[in-house]
């Protein structure tokens, strides 16, 4: 059992005897003394693909879905199919677009340390680790003088994701990247 406070992006829940993936948090508390934090929680139901909105109570417990953990390689993608490969069996999976759409802006090929979600042989969810370091593609040229704590700028990765990075970043350089909030961690 886990609790509605503890959800995070990803976790698999077991709805109706049907496991499904947390795909968005979003928290309200309220105003009022003595009124319960609310924690609305958009599921998706792993084998239809069905989104699933439900609300708790921060101290609800919730059943969560028996699976399995496999470390697995990003290889390539062909049309909207994305190719997996588990590195202690070397077995190949391919996964849609649609099914691993929110780790999409993070796969670069040959990524390792990615975590595939398996139950009864059928691949749930793929987790990515909590930062990535990815290499900046496109951005506004670096100010000389420029601070850590000056202002912010958009820049490209190689991926194509779009974050606010620091004055002083150049294109070329290498960043850490926090793969929950999507944004800029520090220069590697």
């Amino acid at each position: 059992m886990i609790k509605a406070s503890d959800l995070k992006k990803s976790s698999v829940i077991d709805i109706d005897g049907t496991p499904h993936c947390v795909e968005k948090i979003s928290i309200h508390a309220p105003t009022a003394r003595g009124g319960n934090t609310l924690y609305k929680v958009r599921f998706r139901n792993v084998s239809t693909r069905a989104k699933v909105d439900k609300t708790y109570k921060g101290g609800d417990a919730l059943q969560e879905a028996f699976f399995e953990t496999r470390e697995v390689q990003y290889l390539y993608k062909t049309g909207d199919r994305y190719a997996f490969m588990d590195v202690e069996s070397f077995d190949q999976f391919e996964l849609t677009e649609e099914e691993i759409e929110d780790v999409l802006p993070f796969l670069i090929e040959d990524m390792e340390g990615i975590t595939a979600l398996t139950a009864d042989e059928k691949v749930l969810a793929v987790r990515l680790p909590p930062t990535i370091d990815l290499k900046i593609t496109e951005c506004s040229p670096s100010m000389k003088g420029a601070s850590a704590t000056a202002r912010y700028k958009p820049a490209t990765l190689v991926t194509g994701l779009i974050v606010q990075v620091p004055e002083y970043i150049a294109p070329g350089d290498i960043i850490r990247v926090d793969t929950q909030e999507r944004t800029y961690l520090a220069r590697v």
